[in-house]
């Protein structure tokens, strides 16, 4: 059974894009990639919903904030449900979806992560230029990649920094993880007061008027056309195909029946020269 066609729907999931924005570290922004991402699909009136698995609802919460006028953005709680109400009703996709954005909360591991991977076709990670997140985020990436679900459904997968200053540009240990990855990024994100003025309004940076938010509609673009697929990712775009690097692809070939992962073990590993680099030895 395929993921979209679970939720909305036998077949839809031929119709349906489905992005999943995640980092397991938290900060790193990603309801702000998320809101906005949704945002720009549903003012050019194409059907849009947000599936939210974070309990602090913050999706659900600005979904609340939109105002009347502005292109309705379908809602999902996907978080774990208290007071004997039914999951997998409040998480019902509208048959029309076209695009899914999957907001994911920090620390999701396990049977979680398996269940967001698995719906989705598009996986983009937003991470904030500070070592600390860094370092979070390159564990993160590896496990990801080892992860036989994604290689099952050849997802991909790219990197955005988020919050970065204007005062610092070009963060050098950012730069230096993500050549690691041997990866460009899609996008660096200003850590602009525009979005939190459009977030508290219930809108998006492309439904400010274009004087306002230029800078961070332009900044924002290359993310829109990655998901949307319109353009190819240029030489120095940060993304990764995850059914291309010839160790996923031997990893592979000894999984197990279609759709099911094959085991992963100690050693040996991928031999990703950024592992050795960023994460952490032994985890």
């Amino acid at each position: 059974m395929s993921a979209s066609g679970s939720i909305a729907g036998e077949g839809s999931d031929l119709r349906i894009n489905t992005t999943l924005v995640i980092n397991s570290k938290g900060g790193s922004g990603k309801t702000t990639v998320t809101t906005n991402l949704a945002s720009y699909f549903a003012a050019r009136n194409i059907p849009t919903t947000i599936m939210d698995y974070d309990p602090q609802g913050s999706c659900l919460n600005w979904l609340r904030l939109r105002p009347a006028h502005a292109t309705r953005i379908h809602g999902a709680n996907a978080a774990h449900q208290r007071g004997g109400r039914l999951r997998s009703v409040e998480m019902h996709v509208p048959a029309e979806t076209r695009q899914l954005i999957i907001d994911a909360p920090a620390g999701a591991s396990g049977l979680l992560l398996q269940e967001m991977l698995a719906r989705a076709h598009c996986i983009l990670i937003p991470v904030a230029p500070s070592a600390i997140d860094i370092h979070a985020t390159a564990n993160f990436i590896r496990d990801l990649l080892l992860a036989g679900k994604i290689r099952a459904r050849d997802a991909r997968l790219a990197v955005l920094a988020n919050r970065v200053r204007s005062s610092m540009p070009v963060y050098q240990p950012l730069e230096r993880f993500l050549s690691s990855l041997s990866l460009a990024f899609l996008t660096r994100l200003g850590d602009s007061d525009v979005y939190v003025k459009a977030a508290e309004t219930g809108v998006g940076i492309f439904e400010l008027d274009a004087s306002v938010s230029a800078a961070e509609r332009q900044a924002f673009m290359p993310i829109v056309e990655w998901v949307d697929g319109e353009q190819k990712p240029r030489v120095d775009a940060k993304v990764i195909e995850l059914a291309a690097p010839a160790g996923l692809k031997a990893a592979a070939a000894s999984a197990g029946p279609k759709g099911t992962a094959a085991p992963v073990r100690a050693s040996p590993r991928p031999a990703f020269s950024w592992i050795q680099s960023w994460a952490r030895p032994g985890r």
